[in-house]
């Protein structure tokens, strides 16, 4: 069975993983400027099977506010252009039959506003995970020293670099999450 080292070497990797998969998450936020991220979760039926944009296509950000993506086979252009219309990004497409252009408009103060509650959202979520992993840590521990592979000096050590490492991790999402406000709030 694991020892309390194991079990808090595990807990920090599983909260290291939330606080990555936190920063890509806001990347495919949309702000004010241009950023080919902005498209990583776009799926696009392409012969039947849902596939990631980046996938089939190269795309570009050759100035601020417009995204070019230019897709690897012609013939896909109609879906790629169908995806982006249905995301959740209010992008208008428009294509000359080789490239997609996506021009980036000014984001309104209030479109800023909803965007920060859906940022503050994510965050939360992360959050919640990293509280659950604490958690988990917690209950492992407390089996090993009912089992008395551990003492209860040792447990409380252990349980203090535990929580440790789960608030160093939620103040590391909290920084992500003051970053992308201020990002999203910029004119």
């Amino acid at each position: 069975m694991a020892t309390a080292e194991e079990l808090i070497e595990g807990a920090r990797q599983r909260m290291a993983k939330s606080v990555e998969h936190a920063r890509a998450e806001f990347a495919t936020v949309r702000t004010g400027r241009a950023s080919a991220s902005l498209l990583d979760r776009i799926e696009v039926d392409y012969y039947g099977t849902p596939t990631p944009l980046r996938q089939l296509s190269t795309i570009n950000v050759p100035e601020p506010r417009l995204l070019t993506v230019q897709p690897f086979d012609p013939s896909s252009i109609r879906a790629i252009e169908k995806a982006i219309q249905e995301s959740d990004l209010g992008l208008t497409p428009s294509n000359d039959g080789k490239v997609i252009r996506l021009p980036i408009p000014q984001l309104t103060e209030e479109r800023r506003r909803e965007l920060v509650r859906v940022v503050r959202h994510m965050a939360e979520e992360h959050r919640v995970a990293i509280r659950e992993i604490r958690r988990d840590a917690m209950r492992h521990l407390k089996e090993l020293v009912e089992r008395g592979e551990v003492g209860a000096d040792e447990e409380h050590r252990a349980e203090g670099r535990v929580q440790e490492l789960t608030d160093e991790h939620t103040k590391q999402i909290d920084e992500l999450l003051k970053h992308k406000e201020a990002e999203v709030m910029e004119v």
